[in-house]
């Protein structure tokens, strides 16, 4: 059975006193050897950490003494591999960034469809389908019919949503992301400009790919994620993809068959786009990895952490 669990948590909750948890959270998890990242705001909290089961448990079950936090429903996944190789607690304005102001989950937000009813929502016609993550995500697997908004960052969508004319039309706005937190902002900020009929799904994609028989599913492709593990299937079974420590992008088996694909230096998405410093540093970076590879070590450059957990 693979060793590392995996926990990815969330929760809105005002937390006028987050800057006071850093420290006590962050010694916790270093004590129990546990390793990923967590965000605290005045909005609340956001993270997605690995190490042992006894260890992972010890941290949960330390956050729930804070009455704020008893109810973290943490989404659990399992890997041969240690998916993080640091711990992080980092103090932020958001635990996911929006940069929209006055808009706050904890006062409302979109009604959640369960995993096993999100099917049924998307068959309804007059539902408007959207994926609210960046299109690197998307571009690896995503719901069939589901709206793609292009984004480069999460901040950049409501101004699309301030684009997109046609929602007016569409009596049923429904929003899905990775673990459920991007659609519980993008559907508070949705009701907060006027929209009734706001939909999103419980638990995000994790859920849904844990919970829905892969025969019954609508699900189309992988789903990233931010660790090492790169993307996830049904089941939450690794995916396929690997990731170009270059440009940060998911690399399939295909892509890594191109001429442009070199290991830690360049992939076809990247190719040609970098500078010869760059690429000199990119070289040795790569040399240093395959170098810890053969003494059996672990070669922090190696580890990546693209974006916020969500």
């Amino acid at each position: 059975m693979p060793n590392f669990l995996t926990v990815a948590f969330y929760k809105f909750v005002s937390l006028p006193d987050f800057a006071e948890l850093k420290a006590p959270l962050f010694a916790y998890c270093e004590e129990h050897q546990v390793q990923g990242t967590i965000l605290l705001a005045h909005e609340g909290i956001n993270g997605a950490i690995a190490g042992l089961p006894h260890n992972i448990h010890a941290v949960l079950n330390f956050l729930r003494e804070d009455p704020r936090f008893a109810d973290l429903a943490p989404k659990e996944s399992w890997s041969e591999n240690r998916p993080f190789y640091r711990m992080k607690v980092r103090l932020k304005k958001e635990i996911i960034k929006m940069g929209v102001p006055d808009i706050d989950p904890t006062q409302t937000v979109g009604e959640y469809v369960k995993p096993e009813d999100w099917n049924q929502l998307l068959a309804d016609p007059d539902v408007v389908v959207i994926d609210v993550r960046n299109d690197y995500e998307v571009a690896i697997g995503t719901f069939k019919g589901a709206i793609n908004p292009n984004t480069k960052s999460f901040s950049e969508l409501p101004e699309w949503l301030q684009e997109q004319a046609e929602l007016q039309n569409k009596p049923k706005v429904a929003m899905f992301c990775t673990g459920g937190i991007r659609c519980e902002k993008s559907t508070a900020l949705l009701r907060h400009e006027g929209f009734e009929d706001v939909f999103h799904l419980q638990g995000g994609i994790l859920s849904y790919l844990e919970k829905v028989p892969e025969d019954e599913s609508l699900w189309q492709g992988d789903c990233f994620v931010f660790d090492e593990r790169v993307a996830v299937g049904h089941g939450l079974k690794p995916g396929r993809y690997q990731l170009c420590r270059a440009c940060r992008t998911p690399i399939s088996p295909e892509d890594m068959k191109s001429k442009h694909y070199v290991p830690g230096q360049s992939c076809p998405h990247c190719y040609g786009t970098k500078t010869e410093e760059q690429q000199r540093r990119f070289a040795e970076r790569q040399r240093q990895i395959e170098l810890a590879k053969q003494r059996n070590q672990v070669h922090i450059g190696a580890k990546y952490a693209r974006h916020q957990p969500g």
